[in-house]
């Protein structure tokens, strides 16, 4: 079978979604990956759909248009200010009228029983609109492991909790292929793709620098992306996400998402998946 690609925002985040989609659709990725529900990160650009009509009108336009589709939207986060996830319900809203059938969370809070029953909530409120919550372990987060991640799906008993796969993360918090292999493949959908160097930073701040802003393209570094993915389902959605600043300044952000999805399908092809 064909392997479909999508393109995660956080690659070239200043884009709009109508020109993340217009631009990737040209490069010949399938889906994009949205970050509509802003983090409030300094620097960030906030494209918020759900109360911005224009942008949501521009962004039904470009879907329409060019026949591309949303995969997911991010990031409904959990953290200690996650007091009401139904914050989260006109952003949902919106994705559900674009066609998103998936939002990724991730968990910012050590309080265990707090953010349980917050997960669950976010799972029965986005079911309300026929979408999944991927839940996306971090290195530098609360839930930074493969093992937690189970663990709390687990839990909350929820058929549409999901976990994304983030090849860095894999790696950078030393998951085994041992542990996704006992895993159900069922739990997967899509697994962001990047490559990283062999040293695993010991501080967080470099942990995130590199998470944000300097990606390496598959081949390039030290992770078992093949071994990954090799141990999921065949149609797993493979999301490219690379960001790289440094990069983007020198050959420009259109370019540098060419060479994503270019460098992501040799190095698939030399590992016999296609």
């Amino acid at each position: 079978m064909t392997r479909k690609y999508s393109i995660a925002h956080l690659t070239w985040l200043p884009w709009t979604p109508a020109e993340m989609i217009y631009n990737t659709h040209l490069i010949g990725y399938d889906y994009v990956s949205l970050r509509t529900i802003s983090q409030g990160l300094p620097g960030e650009v906030n494209h918020d759909i759900a109360n911005d009509s224009e942008l949501f009108k521009l962004t039904e336009q470009a879907l329409k248009d060019t026949g591309m589709k949303i995969n997911d939207i991010e990031l409904a986060k959990i953290d200690a200010n996650t007091a009401d996830v139904r914050k989260y319900e006109p952003h949902l809203e919106a994705a559900a009228k674009l066609g998103v059938k998936n939002v990724i969370t991730n968990i910012w809070t050590p309080d265990k029983a707090f953010y349980t029953e917050k997960f669950a909530e976010l799972c029965d409120l986005a079911a309300k609109y026929g979408i999944c919550v991927n839940l996306e372990f971090v290195t530098w987060a609360e839930v930074k492991d493969l093992q937690s991640a189970r663990e709390l799906l687990d839990t909350v008993k929820r058929g549409n909790a999901l976990i994304l796969l983030d090849t860095l993360h894999f790696y950078r918090s030393r998951v085994t292929l041992d542990e996704l292999k006992s895993t159900p493949k069922k739990l997967f959908r899509t697994v962001h793709i990047c490559d990283a160097g062999e040293e695993i930073p010991a501080d967080k701040e470099s942990l995130v620098h590199t998470g944000r802003a300097e990606r390496l393209y598959p081949g390039e570094g030290a992770i078992d992306i093949a071994g990954i993915v090799k141990n999921l389902d065949d149609d797993v959605l493979l999301c490219v996400e690379m960001p790289h600043v440094e990069r983007v300044r020198r050959i420009g952000a259109v370019e540098h998402a060419r060479r994503t999805l270019e460098s992501a399908k040799e190095y698939f092809k030399a590992h016999g998946i296609e």
